[in-house]
């Protein structure tokens, strides 16, 4: 069995041991609902056609039946879900609507101060808006012969509110809400949802929340991206959101070595959800995509686009962006000779701002999918800038060239990330390692 295979395989099963069970599309949607391979969106993810001012201000937000909801004595286990949807502001300064979910846990919170808030930031679901996270909650499987999306974060989700600890999880720009495109890795877009999605979880109703309550940031891979990109942004565009700590695993920081690093693996189809999100984000890169992208390229970007990551998986393994081109070179080549998408990479880059409040680096020493080098190289520069950093290495042997090497590091480090952003929430000072990051891998 190929390793993503495995891979999804064991996410299936991940998926059923919380609960779920394979489900088809609703048959009859209504009149404001979208259908994304055989799924049908919930009319609820799509936005009006005017939003609120304020950043973080709710649209809407109903009630989310969660997958596994068992009876308790103090309500419903893990928790009570709510479905939002929030105004953010994206890289153009534009307004955007933006999805998620606040979960209100069942467990009391027994640590000091009043409740405090977790912003977790998921990792690659996809492009298509049947994979955001807040679906996931409610259906963590969805397979019905056109789709494949699993809602892995559900786990880092429930350990968290087995702790006590209030989560709000935010879809990102574009996926979920179905006004747009994903703008899949764009680090402001990122940010800004994140640190919306806390200012939304503030402002509802019925929570038990209070101005006092400490917040962190949760993310692996693009959510360690998102969370790297928050934590640098929060003193400018969110200085009403203190963070207590941000942990940011296996960071995307430098989007030009990850491009190289992607191409031809088990998640090529990265690639396309990279090259569609930036043309969304700014159109003047489209004719020059258009230049270099042969029919091949072009068609596999369309397909890309309403793709979760279980679909790239199969059927986009081991592909490469030389196939994909009019001239046979890679994309990273074209990247080094067109100066504008150099330019938009090149400020995408994350490790130039200093994060105001501690973080913890985490990266596995064999990652081959988000390079280790360039995430540890996030915390050397944090770290040089002053930043109070706790930088973490997975040491793992080599899996071949496989997406296990990157997978496996997020569930081997999640109890002890979790247990190190408790602690911020506790009010207990962080620990930098600083000064013996050199002689670490």
């Amino acid at each position: 069995m190929p390793a993503p295979t495995r891979l999804l395989a064991a996410a299936v099963t991940a998926a059923a041991c919380i609960g779920t069970s394979a489900v088809p599309a609703a048959a009859a949607p209504d009149a404001d609902a979208v259908v994304s391979r055989g799924v049908t969106i919930p009319a609820f993810y799509s936005p009006p056609a005017s939003l609120p001012a304020a950043d973080g201000a709710l649209v809407r937000t109903e009630r989310l039946p969660l997958a596994l909801s068992l009876p308790g004595i103090d309500g419903p286990l893990p928790g009570t879900a709510t479905r939002l949807m929030y105004k953010s502001t994206d890289s153009n300064g534009q307004p955007v609507a933006v999805t998620g979910a606040y979960i209100e846990p069942a467990a009391a919170w027994k640590g000091t101060g009043p409740r405090p808030l977790v912003a977790l930031a998921p990792g690659t679901m996809g492009q298509g808006d049947q994979c955001a996270a807040s679906l996931g909650l409610e259906r963590p499987l969805f397979l019905n012969g056109q789709t494949v999306s699993v809602g892995y974060e559900n786990l880092a989700i429930y350990r968290l509110l087995a702790r006590g600890i209030a989560v709000v999880v935010t879809d990102y720009a574009g996926l979920g809400a179905t006004d747009r495109l994903h703008t899949y890795v764009n680090r402001v877009d990122e940010a800004h949802a994140v640190l919306d999605a806390v200012r939304a979880a503030r402002r509802l109703d019925g929570t038990s929340l209070t101005d006092d309550s400490r917040v962190a940031l949760f993310g692996y891979s693009q959510g360690g991206g998102a969370t790297a990109a928050a934590a640098e942004l929060q003193p400018s565009y969110a200085p009403d959101v203190p963070l207590a700590g941000t942990y940011t695993g296996a960071a995307p920081a430098d989007l030009v070595a990850v491009t190289e690093a992607i191409d031809g693996g088990d998640l090529a189809g990265a690639l396309g959800w990279s090259v569609n999100g930036f043309v969304q984000s700014n159109p003047a890169l489209k004719p020059i995509a258009e230049a270099h992208l042969n029919a091949a390229g072009k068609a596999a970007l369309k397909d890309l686009s309403t793709m979760c990551v279980g679909d790239a998986l199969l059927a986009y393994n081991s592909a490469r962006s030389t196939a994909w081109t009019t001239d046979g070179r890679s994309l990273g080549d074209i990247i080094e000779t067109e100066p504008m998408l150099k330019a938009s990479l090149d400020d995408q880059r994350i490790g130039r701002l200093r994060p105001a409040s501690p973080v913890r680096v985490a990266t596995g020493t064999t990652d081959d999918l988000v390079p280790h080098a360039q995430t540890r190289e996030l915390a050397v520069a944090w770290c040089a800038k002053g930043a109070d950093v706790t930088y973490k290495p997975v040491v793992l042997l080599p899996l071949g060239r496989s997406l296990l090497n990157h997978f496996a590091p997020l569930l081997l480090d999640q109890g002890e990330a979790i247990s190190w952003l408790t602690d911020r929430l506790n009010g207990r000072p962080a620990e930098s390692n600083c000064a013996s990051i050199g002689r670490q891998p």
